[in-house]
């Protein structure tokens, strides 16, 4: 079957529903329907097994009237059984009449089977309380959940600190008693990035 001619009228349409089908490939289809002969102009990335020609299934739409610029987004199924989120947008001429709606078509069954996945790994359900016996002298825990909560009352993050920072956060951390494990010292100038011998510099001024 010899295909349609393509209206040259469409042309930077079609540019712009490759251009998305390769930036979302492969998991995007863009569909180009010809709003005045209510049919199908172009498909990229073909994931429904339309074809160019195929009736474009508007009628409904044109009798109440294109009175948005963009539909959706909506869901559908495809072919496979794969969920589809969709949005049409309708594209008009210089004198804005409806000339063609442009439909881009995602399938989601991928990104939905991955949240499942992740919900499930990380399902706080699996979870049981830190053992006292194994946490009771984890003093890497204890400066672990001070320092977090540290920056959190600040809004500060690791990589935001300043020497000015640092410094205080050492003589809260000293007040909290947590120098008390034997590599204390070791470990937080390893987390703040700074030397040892500038964390014992900050906790001499307090015996100073």
């Amino acid at each position: 079957m010899t295909p349609p001619l393509q209206d040259p009228a469409l042309d930077n349409f079609r540019a712009i529903a490759d251009a998305i089908a390769t930036l979302f490939f492969p998991h995007a289809e863009v569909v180009l329907h010809d709003v005045r002969t209510q049919k199908i102009d172009y498909i990229a990335n073909n994931l429904s097994k339309r074809e160019v020609g195929d009736e474009a299934a508007l009628e409904d739409m044109l009798k109440e009237g294109i009175n948005e610029r963009n539909i959706g987004p909506y869901e559908k199924l495809n072919w496979d059984g794969q969920k589809i989120r969709s949005v049409s947008t309708v594209l008009r001429d210089s004198e804005g009449r409806p000339l063609a709606l442009l439909c881009i078509n995602l399938n989601i069954s991928l990104f939905e089977s991955a949240r499942a996945a992740l919900d499930l790994f990380l399902s706080p359900s699996k979870l049981i309380p830190q053992p006292d016996a194994l946490f009771r002298d984890d003093w890497q825990e204890r400066i672990n959940t001070f320092l977090h909560s540290w920056l959190r009352e600040r809004q500060l993050g690791l990589n935001m600190l300043n020497r000015e920072h640092k410094r205080e956060l050492v003589l809260a951390l000293h007040a909290e008693g947590a120098f008390k494990g034997k590599s204390a010292s070791n470990y937080v100038a390893n987390v703040l990035n700074m030397g040892r011998a500038t964390v014992y510099k900050h906790l001499k001024e307090l015996k100073g």
